[in-house]
């Protein structure tokens, strides 16, 4: 059986996340759907990672084993043409060695977080960005996030239904960028845990918003108690970027 790996496109508002689950419509269901009505058989769909409810992606990656080989553009296409009604999109198909795993041969996942810093309400950007109404000092944010690089617990910044086994994990890049009115947070990762982002930019809010200090933030990381963390961001503004292979 030939295996492909798919690159993901979505608006995660109308779904209740990346993984299939008995409360609602995920985009895994949305894209197994798009696979039968390929090949006309129900075909597992594996993903790189399990996004939440209301999360976007611009670059999802899963792979899918077919019964028999088909060319990658009629995938893109075919599958795409099912999938019409939905917001999901595969923009790139590409076959690949069967020992080839969306999530566990990644080597890096890329998240971006989007605030857009303005008293106006949101029109094209609703649902697409997290609105914040105080002006925010994007580079203190920055400054402070420095102090979560490398290999920490982050059990503050860890949601209690997090099924990982370890707290610990390294976050390799994280940087906070002002363009305009939209602060840009962009994270790098070999894995996050769950709601590791949102609660890692909900606390930098505070930080930008002058109600933290950098020590402040450092202080709720050393804690390693959930309590500690700041307000959790909403799904709205997260992105899954990219993975690296």
């Amino acid at each position: 059986m030939p295996r492909y790996k798919l690159t993901i496109e979505y608006n995660g508002a109308p779904f209740c996340g990346w993984q299939s689950q008995q409360n609602g419509l995920a985009v895994q269901d949305v894209l197994e759907a798009g696979i039968k009505g390929l090949c006309g058989v129900d075909i597992r769909v594996n993903g790189a990672g399990r996004t939440d409810a209301g999360v976007h992606a611009l670059g999802q990656v899963a792979h899918v084993d077919l019964p028999e080989p088909v060319a990658t553009d009629t995938i893109r296409d075919a599958v795409n043409a099912h999938m019409r009604a939905k917001p999901v999109s595969i923009v790139e198909v590409e076959e690949v060695p069967a020992d080839f795993e969306a999530r566990f041969s990644a080597i890096r996942r890329h998240y971006l977080y989007r605030i857009v810093n303005r008293r106006a309400p949101l029109t094209l950007d609703r649902g697409q960005a997290w609105l914040v109404f105080k002006p925010l000092d994007a580079d203190a944010m920055h400054a402070a996030a420095q102090l979560l690089v490398g290999l920490h617990d982050f059990t503050t910044f860890r949601s209690t239904q997090c099924q990982s086994k370890s707290p610990v994990k390294t976050l390799d890049a994280i940087s906070v960028s002002r363009y305009g009115e939209e602060i840009e947070i962009a994270t790098e990762a070999r894995s996050f845990l769950h709601n590791q982002v949102r609660s890692i930019v909900g606390s930098l809010k505070l930080v930008g918003e002058g109600r933290w200090s950098p020590r402040m933030l450092e202080r709720a990381l050393e804690a390693r108690d959930r309590t500690a963390c700041g307000p959790v961001a909403p799904p709205d503004g997260l992105y899954l970027l990219k993975v690296d292979y």
